[in-house]
């Protein structure tokens, strides 16, 4: 969606605004002297670090992973997500509309007024403006909100610019794994939009905020209270593999798949220095409370 500099330098507005620092709350557990977990940080490499992250390769550079507490909210891709009386999921002036020249990078402009942007004529959503995400399914008109990825019911992450042109971390329509280092909750998710260049990691759907066990999710506010350190497993190439459109379930079953392939969650929960809570021990999944089934 946002892939020139100049567009990208000026979404940070619109993101940054619901940022929602998770600090001492996300501490995390030294990992401990366990023979597993040793061997399992063994087989991990500090690849690189991005704005404060660091990022870790996996298993012959098959995957890699970071852990951060910053986290935004996105509603983009969502039906409801921005109407023109402000009653969306999001405030309507993080899509940029009227008052900035962007706003046509989040909403999809009107075909009979490219100055205006397109409102859904029919169906439940009739009155809303149709919000984009980078990721697409071309079987549905630009116009049609069913061509974008769902906030509100597809967990996503999004790549800020710069570190989407980064050689190796993958593309649009690749897969990962999320795992709140809290909770335990964990959830499969796909790279769905391209994020503002300077903008942290750590910007993700409402869909996936709420399967990792976030509560009264809003991309205005964020949580309603901080939810913890997040793990993100991260797939590069599996786009490929795996072609978009997916369900939820689909989403769920092959980020598994290669989870197991590139060493298991705890291989990446000992690179980047933690354990994992106990509830993981029962098997990864979605808090009871989430979204996006």
């Amino acid at each position: 969606m946002r892939t020139s500099p100049s567009v990208a330098i000026a979404g940070f507005v619109r993101r940054i605004k619901h940022s929602v620092p998770l600090l001492a709350l996300a501490s995390c557990i030294a990992v401990s002297a366990a023979g597993d977990l040793r061997a399992a940080a063994r087989k991990a490499t500090v690849w690189k670090k991005y704005r404060g992250t660091s990022i870790h390769t996996l298993q012959g550079n098959r995957a890699y992973c970071y852990a951060t507490g910053f986290m935004t909210i996105d509603a983009d891709g969502a039906p409801e997500a921005y109407h023109p009386k402000n009653t969306g999921l999001d405030d309507l002036s993080n899509a940029g509309y009227p008052r900035t020249s962007w706003w046509d990078t989040v909403l999809v402009p009107d075909p009979a007024d490219n100055s205006r942007p397109y409102i859904l004529k029919s169906g439940p959503h009739a009155g809303y403006y149709v919000s984009m995400t980078a990721l697409k399914d071309l079987r549905w008109a630009d116009t049609d909100s069913r061509r974008y990825v769902d906030a509100s019911r597809v967990p996503y992450i999004v790549f800020p610019e710069t570190f989407a042109a980064l050689e190796g971390v993958g593309q649009i329509g690749d897969y990962g794994v999320a795992v709140n280092l809290a909770s335990g909750c964990s959830s499969g998710f796909v790279v769905a939009d391209i994020g503002p260049r300077r903008h942290p990691l750590g910007e993700i759907s409402i869909a996936l905020a709420c399967r990792l066990g976030g509560k009264d999710v809003s991309a205005r506010t964020g949580p309603s209270r901080p939810m913890g350190r997040i793990l993100y497993i991260v797939f590069p190439g599996s786009a490929g593999r795996y072609p978009w459109p997916r369900e939820v379930h689909s989403i769920e079953a092959i980020t598994r798949k290669m989870l197991d392939e590139a060493g298991g969650v705890a291989a990446a929960a000992a690179a980047v220095g933690c354990v994992l809570p106990e509830a993981v021990a029962g098997g990864l999944g979605p808090c009871r409370s989430g979204t996006g089934h």
